[in-house]
C-alpha cells in the first residue's frame, strides 16, 4: 500500500484544539509536536484535492466529561472558548469539513464518528480510505480509528502526528497495539 493520497482517500485531523496544546485545560505532553507533520499531510491532500476532515470536542459547560460533574477531566474544550478552537499553527485549507463531537450535555465521544454522521458523509464523497493524525492517540485518535475501521473503512495511522495523554505509562503504545490489531496500518512518514 502506498503512502501516497490518491482518489478515495481522506485525511482526519483528531481535535488539534488549544485546550489540547502545552499550556492548554487538558495538555497533551508534546502535543504541539502534531501540527508540523500533519501540515505536510494536509499539504498533500490539498494539492491533491482531496477530503480534509478536521473533528473537535466541542463540548456544552457542564459535560459529563467534566471533573465537576464526576468526569474524569478538567473542563475543556467548552464551545466556542479560545480553547476549544483549532490551533492557531494549524494549516487547516477553509474547505476542510469540520466535525463537531461530544456536543451533548450526558454523551461523552472520543470518536469523530460517535454521535456524527461522519461515516455518511465520507461515503458521499467516495472515501475508503482514512489517513489519521491528531491528538490524542490513547483517546480520541483511537477511538476514531476503531470506530473508521468497524464503518469499513482502510485506516492509515499517521503515528509521527500523534501523541498520548500517557495517564498510564505505556497508553500511547497499547492504543497503537490496539489500532494494528483491528486492522489499522500504521506509518511514521
Amino acid at each position: 500500500m502506498t503512502n501516497e493520497p490518491g482518489p478515495g482517500d481522506a485525511l482526519i485531523i483528531v481535535d488539534v484544539q488549544n485546550d489540547f496544546l502545552p499550556g492548554g485545560a487538558l495538555a497533551v505532553p508534546q502535543g504541539d509536536a502534531v501540527i508540523a507533520p500533519l501540515n505536510r499531510w494536509i499539504g498533500r491532500f490539498a494539492a491533491a484535492g482531496l477530503p480534509i476532515v478536521a473533528t473537535r470536542d466541542w463540548h456544552p459547560a457542564d459535560h459529563c466529561s467534566f471533573r465537576t460533574r464526576g468526569g474524569p477531566w478538567p473542563p475543556h474544550c467548552i464551545a466556542g472558548t479560545p480553547g476549544a478552537a483549532f490551533a492557531p499553527q494549524l494549516a487547516l485549507p477553509d474547505s476542510a469539513l469540520v466535525v463537531s463531537k461530544a456536543t451533548a450535555r450526558e454523551a461523552e465521544a472520543y470518536s469523530g464518528f460517535a454521535g456524527t454522521d461522519l461515516a455518511a458523509r465520507l461515503r458521499a464523497l467516495g472515501v475508503k480510505r482514512l489517513y489519521i493524525g491528531g491528538l490524542a492517540t490513547d483517546y480520541c485518535v483511537k477511538n476514531t480509528v476503531l470506530d473508521a475501521l468497524k464503518e469499513g473503512f482502510a485506516v492509515v495511522l499517521l503515528r509521527e502526528a500523534t501523541r498520548a495523554v500517557e495517564v498510564q505509562p505505556g497508553d500511547g503504545a497499547r492504543a497503537i497495539a490496539a489500532m494494528q490489531a483491528a486492522g489499522a496500518q500504521v506509518v511514521d512518514g
